[in-house]
């Protein structure tokens, strides 16, 4: 079992991105909602004016990529805040809190550039240990049909009151 202290969390630079390729794939390979094309996400968000350098975080153990996270910019209205996607870590790696550290340190340095809120679609099991709340309870709204408990939003700063309401404007590297 790997241990969390081992791990690195870095930005990524052009020489983890095979890496990276490789373990969203392997990653998001038995993800029931998933439609394999994670990786080429990552690909068309890296060349937008939303990609964000400094949140586009890589877990290294002996060299090797076994995690990853990215965020980028999102908008509602007027207020700029981020979309937390993919969050990936190596099948090999997983349950050991890979995860957690990438999350955690991504909302360190989203809080301390001064972000204020950040948007995932994902498990609320996962996503609430971190802050997460259905985006309702904000009256943040998807720009598509889905189950309120899976859309949720954490608070990135100490005010809530400062969180806009209304609906997410993702890049269009999403599709959406």
């Amino acid at each position: 079992m790997q241990r969390t202290d081992d791990i690195q969390i870095l930005p990524e630079t052009e020489s983890h991105y095979p890496g990276i390729e490789k373990l969203v794939r392997e990653s998001f390979a038995t993800v029931e909602h998933s439609d394999g094309n994670e990786h080429l996400l990552i690909y068309r968000l890296r060349n937008t004016p939303e990609y964000i350098d400094a949140l586009s975080l890589v877990a290294v153990s002996d060299g090797i990529p076994v995690g990853y996270i990215m965020f980028t910019r999102i908008h509602i209205g007027t207020v700029e805040g981020l979309a937390l996607a993919p969050l990936a870590v190596a099948p090999d790696f997983q349950k050991q809190g890979i995860g957690s550290l990438l999350v955690n340190r991504g909302h360190e340095l989203a809080s301390q550039m001064k972000f204020r809120f950040s948007v995932v679609l994902g498990s609320p099991t996962y996503y609430t240990r971190f802050g997460y709340r259905p985006a309702s309870y904000y009256n943040i709204h998807p720009p598509f049909a889905v189950d309120d408990k899976y859309f949720m939003v954490c608070s990135l700063i100490d005010k809530e009151s400062l969180i806009p309401k209304g609906v997410v404007r993702y890049s269009e590297a999403f599709g959406l």
